[in-house]
């Protein structure tokens, strides 16, 4: 039996398709939606089909950007020869609340994850590679997540950028390991920052 209307079932679908909502939240988003005035509705369904047409990735980074280049990619004040790697774009965020790093990012768009089904070949590394290649880059500062999978995937990077003669660092570990980067507080990844060694 039925105890909703199609429509409102599929809502809650799609809600529950996100990661992290489960199918109790799924359905409370839902019909707080359905409580919405339609004006407000319409915004919100227009907001995600904006952000899905306009946000795309960097060309340079990989960050999420809604112009040619980001922002940081485009400022001529950060330091272009320093890029510290991080996996998701909310990373990005996180290091730019320290206030303390003054380069610019490369966002991987995922870590090496065996069990994910998640391989080198998933993530954006090639594009690392030919930006390391090809520039005056001077230090890459490795700021995968203090866990199995990101640890992995550093030191995988690690390998790769050996023969190019460029100094990898890593985070030290003001960041508790087993942690996510994206709730470090700002004290933690400073301190992070400023003690990161060479791997």
């Amino acid at each position: 039996m039925q105890y909703f209307p199609a429509a409102l079932q599929n809502l809650a679908d799609q809600f529950a398709r996100l990661p992290g909502i489960g199918g109790k939240t799924a359905q409370r988003l839902a019909f707080h939606v359905l409580s919405l005035p339609l004006e407000d509705a319409q915004e919100f369904a227009d907001a995600i089909v904006e952000a899905k047409r306009e946000v795309h990735t960097c060309p340079v980074c990989q960050n999420l950007t809604d112009r040619e280049l980001c922002p940081i990619c485009d400022d001529d004040l950060r330091d272009h020869s320093l890029i510290c790697v991080v996996a998701e774009p909310k990373d990005v965020i996180a290091m730019e609340r320290s206030r303390e790093f003054r380069g610019v990012y490369h966002v991987l768009h995922g870590v090496i994850s065996p069990l994910n089904h998640v391989t080198q070949d998933d993530i954006r590394i090639k594009e690392l590679l030919m930006r390391v290649g090809s520039g005056d880059i001077h230090e890459v500062i490795m700021a995968t997540n203090p866990d199995t999978e990101g640890e992995a995937t550093a030191m995988y990077i690690s390998r790769l950028l050996r023969p190019m003669e460029v100094k990898v660092t890593r985070l030290a570990y003001g960041v508790p390991v087993g942690s996510q980067l994206e709730y470090a507080d700002e004290v933690t990844l400073s301190r992070a920052l400023e003690g990161r060694q060479e791997i």
